[in-house]
């Protein structure tokens, strides 16, 4: 059984624009230059499962405002929809490999609760596994998430497909044995998964 894993962030949802991060700095009454500095320095952490008011703290530490559990569970809720933007394109790819009958899952650095809420959205139905960094406690490029990932799996890394925004991702997936692809849009993925499939499946069409 091969597998097909995706990227979440600038491959199936887009980057929130400047817009979005002054109008989240807004909820905290903050400069959104210096919010959006301190949303960045500390978000590798966040991802990696620090606790929501520890994260909302140290960037509010970071941009000069005061965070307590209510203001922290708003930018939370804040925080999950301005990822929540998604390509319409890299979502037809996804559901149309679903429906092939191709075995999709998704690999994310990404705090528990963005987890949560991708679980719920309409497009989780094409994805057979959820790994989420901020639900391990750990985060690629890290070497133990790519075995995490073909556990969950259940697959040898040889017969993985891995799609991936960054280059650092990417490059480590490689090392792995995964195969791997810097994401560059959904025409650019689809032949790099006809080639695996013409590996995999030589005879079938896929």
């Amino acid at each position: 059984m091969t597998w097909i894993v995706f990227d979440y962030g600038e491959v199936i949802a887009q980057r929130p624009s400047a817009q979005a991060f002054a109008r989240l700095a807004a909820i905290a009454g903050a400069p959104a230059a210096e919010f959006e500095d301190g949303y960045w320095r500390f978000r590798d952490k966040f991802d990696r499962g620090m606790a929501e008011l520890d994260y909302w703290q140290a960037v509010g530490g970071q941009a000069g405002f005061e965070v307590g559990p209510a203001q922290a569970e708003a930018l939370t809720a804040a925080d999950v929809e301005l990822w929540n933007t998604l390509d319409p394109r890299s979502v037809a790819l996804v559901t149309e490999l679903a429906a092939s009958g191709r075995q999709l899952a998704l690999l994310s650095n990404a705090p528990s609760a963005h987890g949560t809420a991708f679980r719920a959205r309409e497009w989780a139905g094409s994805f057979r596994h959820f790994v989420i960094s901020g639900e391990l406690g750990l985060a690629k490029p890290d070497p133990a998430i790519w075995r995490a990932l073909v556990d969950r799996l259940g697959s040898p890394a040889g017969e993985v497909l891995f799609l991936d925004d960054r280059e650092v991702n990417v490059t480590a997936a490689e090392e792995f044995g995964i195969r791997s692809f810097l994401w560059t849009g959904p025409d650019d993925a689809r032949r790099h998964i006809a080639e695996f499939d013409r590996e995999f499946f030589p005879a079938t069409g896929y």
